[in-house]
């Protein structure tokens, strides 16, 4: 077989050589798929076909191997070959069956298909012989077996109840098992008795065949008791569970009562809205299954006998999937060939390549496989060929190729010639690269001029075939040529080397302290070689500073010479290292200047309130940076609802010096709700405030502060009006805050109160019959809280209200002084002090008049 197939790739060959296509590796463009074959019963003739189709030139020659065995399609078997495909006649159940795989090779070498099935489904029917009664006792559990006949595919399962078409329906007391086809009364009941006969169904082909029929037959000898339930339908102890697939858990019991079935995860994570519980028959489905739905399942059992439950492990795996592949690769003699492949796969999958179709040969020393990376060093014509990576686990392999090409060249410089001109900068290396395009590696040396270079402590030829110059002199200026040789010829390439003077930095390293606000010139001042030309590079802590593009602060001063920067109004965020790169084709140096901006304190951190009093609040802080200036001093300010903005308030000590982190805030009103921040302040200015602490109020006292304005008088007859301007809320100390009214007729004794519950009251009247017109009474208002009374406000006299007049005025006379004016005189009513005063008088026309 061996022979043949190397007969018929070197007829391939000839055909490529002497053919006009164009050179081709082989490509699978179709590779066979696995097939499950439906096999009814009688038939004899049938064929399966299995097809592999490839591109190539030369044209491809086509084997195929079964269980890792050739297929020799000889005339007169059943297996013939029409093109790549594999013909199948007369087909086999018990000598077909097994894994097909495609190779396709050329004057390249050969690539193996992945692997395909074959698998036949049939269904036989079941013997004839009869089958025994059941018997049971009422209230007891049965288990009917069905036992079904030889076959391949999957089957599916039911139940006739005494003739066709009267199945068994499922039910939380009847279920059918899909895995045995057993059919479970979890409590017989007289209505069940009965010949029962079980049907299985071949999936794939279709067909259905009937058992024996089963009588279950009532035992005579009593009802049988409750009893707790017993667990017939289990779970295996792990079922393995291929990645998107559907798994279904059967679980059933027998017991009296009919039991219930219930699921649950033993590690208690809830089921996920795609997980199906069917409540009737107990089975749980979990389609597209993932890594996350594995873990240990319970089935559970009760009724009011008792409790049982079995457990059982979901195991999840998935066949490998090719994460990283090798590509085509092409080297030269004597390299080194690195191949990694990697896939996915649970559990972990194993790797192995081959070559043209075959096993790598391992016990080859330069051969090396390390988890899925190959490695061949030392190549030759001999390792030209197609390699495949195999990655598998127990579920799966698959399968990848790549082609391997080893090349045998002269030296050739055509693509990669010296550089025609080299500069280097005096005193210092330079390498001149040397990169022939040759296969085998050959020898390299070099020459300066006509004359053979040799090898100094300044002048190395490196591994690579690049020369290296140290500490270079302008006698080292001149024309450099690279010889390359091996078994296969010899070649040359040449190029220039100039020495120029080294760039150096004229301007010293430096370090400025300057305050914000201010602009200042950073120095960059080259001397260099007069030929080259000069690019200057500012960073900024190690960032290019873009020109233009980073506001007004940056601008380019410098000559040509000279790489000078100005900044502009200086901000804290400019403070740093500043360095200038200055470049040229030989060379590059750079300096570096510090710069130091000293500007106001950042703002205080964490102010918080530690203790609150009636009237005063403990504060603590902790400082901000000091921007290279010490702080000095804080400053406390306050908030409230009642003010206008923040306010400087007073603490205990008249000056908080810049090292004191805490204070105690006084003069604070009580029952009000306080914010408190921190400035700090240093020689250059007083910096950003800090955040407002946590708004904390004060605690609540007596009340101290007392109307204002309280006055009075006017009303109707009989009342006593007491006026008052309301104290502010900052100022009533607590809640509960109301007037206490206090007023007395001048002269008596004792006083008469009234209480005034609302804080925004401004007056209080009194009425009483007894009052006399307009009497003198002494008033004050009080103010209280939930913590008692506080103080009067200073007593005032004011009057009741007064009487109106009794009696017009008299002798009134009146005259006309024009044609539009008339004059009225009459005699002034006389008022007493203790009834009533007269305010003015009301001028009405006569009523004759007005009409």
């Amino acid at each position: 077989m061996e022979l043949l197939w190397k007969l018929l790739v070197l007829v391939s060959l000839v055909e490529g050589l002497t053919g006009t296509g164009v050179l081709q590796r082989p490509v699978f463009t179709k590779q066979p798929g696995s097939v499950v074959f439906p096999v009814h019963a009688g038939e004899t003739q049938r064929e399966v076909v299995f097809s592999c189709e490839a591109q190539g030139h030369p044209p491809l020659f086509y084997r195929w191997k079964r269980n890792d065995s050739f297929i020799l399609p000889v005339q007169g078997s059943r297996y013939s070959l029409m093109g790549g495909n594999l013909h199948i006649s007369n087909l086999n159940k018990e000598e077909d069956v097994g894994i097909y795989q495609c190779l396709a090779s050329n004057s390249f070498g050969t690539i193996i298909s992945r692997e395909a099935s074959l698998h036949v489904a049939y269904l036989e029917n079941f013997k004839t012989q009869r089958r025994s009664p059941v018997r049971v006792r009422e209230g007891q559990g049965v288990v009917l077996l069905c036992g079904p006949p030889p076959h391949s595919g999957e089957l599916t399962f039911s139940w006739i109840f005494n003739a066709y078409p009267s199945f068994v329906i499922q039910d939380t007391r009847r279920f059918i098992s899909q895995k045995t086809g057993n059919l479970y009364i979890a409590k017989v009941e007289p209505s069940d008795v009965g010949n029962y006969t079980c049907v299985v169904t071949n999936t794939v082909t279709k067909s259905s065949v009937q058992g024996p029929p089963t009588p279950l037959v009532l035992r005579l000898d009593g009802v049988m008791g409750e009893y707790e339930p017993k667990i017939e339908v289990q779970l295996p102890e792990v079922v393995p569970v291929a990645k998107s697939s559907t798994v279904k858990l059967e679980c059933f019991a027998l017991g009296n009562p009919v039991p219930t079935i219930s699921w649950k995860r033993v590690d208690r994570a809830p089921f996920g809205r795609k997980v199906d519980v069917n409540k009737a028959s107990g089975v749980l489905e979990i389609p597209y299954f993932q890594q996350e739905d594995s873990g240990m399942y319970e089935c559970i059992a009760e009724n009011s006998r008792g409790r049982n439950s079995v457990k059982g492990k979901l195991s999840f795996y998935a066949p490998p999937q090719l994460t990283e592949k090798p590509q085509d690769v092409q080297k030269t003699i004597d390299d080194t060939l690195e191949w990694e492949c990697k896939a996915n796969a649970k559990p972990k999958p194993s790797y192995r390549w081959l070559k043209n179709g075959d096993p790598l040969d391992h016990m080859e020393d330069k051969i090396q496989v390390n988890n899925g990376v190959l490695t061949i060093s030392r190549l030759n014509l001999a390792d030209v060929g197609m390699y495949q990576c195999v990655a598998e686990n127990k579920h799966g392999r698959i399968f990848t190729n790549a082609e391997l090409r080893v090349i045998a060249i002269a030296p050739d410089f055509s693509q990669n010639p010296l550089k025609a001109q080299t500069l280097a900068r005096q005193g210092g290396d330079v390498l001149i690269e040397c990169k022939p395009r040759m296969s085998p590696r050959g020898v390299i040396s070099w020459r300066k001029g006509k004359e053979a270079l040799r090898e100094s402590h300044r002048m190395m030829v490196l591994d690579n075939g690049s020369l290296r110059l140290s500490n270079v002199t302008k006698m080292d200026a001149g024309i450099y040529t690279c010889v390359a040789r091996n078994q296969f010829g010899v070649a040359s390439s040449s190029g220039n080397l100039f020495v120029k003077e080294a760039t150096t930095i004229t301007s010293p390293a430096g370090h400025l302290d300057v305050t914000l606000g201010e602009s200042i010139v950073l120095p960059c001042q080259v001397s260099h070689d007069p030929t080259l030309d000069l690019k200057f590079t500012w960073f900024f802590n190690e960032q290019v500073i873009h020109f233009g593009s980073q506001g007004a602060f940056f601008e380019k001063v410098g000559g040509r010479s000279a790489g000078d920067i100005m900044i502009r109004n200086i901000q804290l965020s400019h403070a740093g290292k500043y360095t200038c790169a200055v470049q040229t084709k030989v060379d590059s140096v750079s300096i570096a200047t510090d710069v130091v901006v000293r500007g106001p304190p950042d703002p205080p951190l964490d102010c918080q309130v530690n203790e609150m009093t009636e009237t005063t609040a403990s504060l603590s802080w902790r400082p901000g940076l000091d921007n290279h200036s010490p702080i000095l001093s804080y400053t406390i300010q306050a908030r409230t609802p009642f003010s206008l903005g923040w306010q400087t308030v007073t603490n205990v000590r008249e000056i908080l010096k810049g090292k004191e982190l805490s204070a105690t805030v006084t003069d604070l009103s009580p029952w009000v709700d306080y914010e408190f921040r921190v400035l700090a302040t240093n020689s250059v200015g007083t910096g950003e405030p800090s955040k407002p602490s946590k708004k904390t109020r004060t605690k609540e006292m007596l009340p101290r502060v007392t109307p204002a304005r309280v006055s009075g008088g006017g009303g109707g007859r009989s009342e006593l009006v007491i006026t008052w301007e309301p104290v502010p809320e900052e100022m009533q100390s607590g809640p509960g805050f109301g007037y206490v009214v206090a007023f007395r007729p001048l002269g008596a004794q004792g006083w008469m109160q009234a209480a005034v519950t609302s804080p925004d009251a401004s007056r209080y009247v009194f009425k009483n019959e007894s009052i006399p017109p307009f009497s003198p009474y002494q008033v004050k208002v009080g103010v209280y809280n939930n913590k008692g009374e506080g103080p009067f406000s200073p007593v005032t006299t004011i009057y009741s209200a007064e009487e109106e007049p009794s009696r017009a005025p008299v002798k009134l006379r009146a005259r006309s002084v024009s044609a539009s004016e008339v004059e009225v005189t009459w005699k002034p009513l006389a008022w007493s002090n203790s009834r009533r005063r007269i305010l003015g008088y009301e001028v009405r026309p006569p009523e004759a008049v007005l009409l």
